[in-house]
């Protein structure tokens, strides 16, 4: 059973596929400071950490390796906190290259978008990857982007494309767009579609912009987990600027 079965309440997504030092100079990029951001996260409340690799020139990088050599030094500075790695595609990215990166390499948990890994309509290629991943045990979080999401989610699995059983999954609120500004309204229709549906399983929400907090705050009361961290937003909830992703932590951890 993966350590990120059921999900924490808590999991830090430290600097994404887009954000750069230019944004904040506290934002991990390298390996080595991906890790040390990763055990401060967890010593502030943290129970596992979604983690992005960039390469040489800091652009997002889906390489098995490389992963491998992160889930390694966080093994050693945080051995209690799993990894849950990403296939985003990030506009770098096609459906087979994400597939392949999984055919390398076996973590405790990824997070698929649903959306990008179907999206060259090769079915049969994504039912063996999801299905290769179910048997190694791996915890796979679907990342739907809107509500109707989840009903593309459940026909995927009335198919077959995706293994029978609860679905963990990550509603996100908002995008990388310039004054984004999420509000804790905005899960209503991703819980009522979940209700609608039936579909069981943990579920988590990020939230873009300097509502984060409030919007995680809600996920929490509602039952749900909170993903926190540099990849979403930088600032606290008194509008101020986050010192690190262990700051962004400790404030929403303090709401459990």
């Amino acid at each position: 059973m993966s350590r990120l079965s059921p999900l924490p309440r808590i999991m830090v997504a430290p600097n994404g596929a887009r954000r750069t030092k230019a944004d904040h100079p506290a934002l991990p990029v390298t390996i080595v400071e991906t890790a040390r951001a990763a055990a401060a996260c967890h010593a502030a409340g943290a129970g596992a950490i979604h983690a992005h690799l960039r390469d040489a020139e800091g652009r997002h990088w889906l390489d098995a390796g490389a992963y491998g050599e992160l889930i390694a030094e966080i093994a050693r500075l945080a051995p209690d906190m799993p990894v849950q790695i990403t296939t985003e595609a990030a506009g770098r990215y096609d459906p087979a290259a994400q597939r392949a990166l999984l055919r390398d390499i076996r973590p405790e948990g990824v997070s698929i978008a649903l959306t990008e890994m179907l999206a060259d309509g090769d079915r049969k290629a994504a039912r063996a990857c999801y299905h290769a991943l179910a048997e190694a045990g791996t915890a796979v979080q679907h990342i739907l982007y809107e509500a109707d999401q989840l009903d593309l989610l459940a026909r995927e699995q009335a198919a077959g494309t995706i293994p029978p059983g609860d679905l963990q999954t990550l509603f996100v609120l908002g995008r990388y767009t310039e004054g984004q500004h999420s509000e804790p309204a905005m899960l209503d229709p991703f819980l009522d579609r979940l209700s609608a549906l039936g579909v069981t399983g943990d579920w988590a929400l990020c939230a873009f912009g300097p509502t984060e907090t409030a919007c995680l705050a809600e996920a929490l009361r509602r039952g749900g987990c909170a993903r926190v961290g540099f990849e979403n937003n930088l600032w606290m909830a008194d509008g101020s600027l986050a010192a690190d992703n262990a700051a962004r932590v400790a404030e929403i951890a303090a709401l459990l």
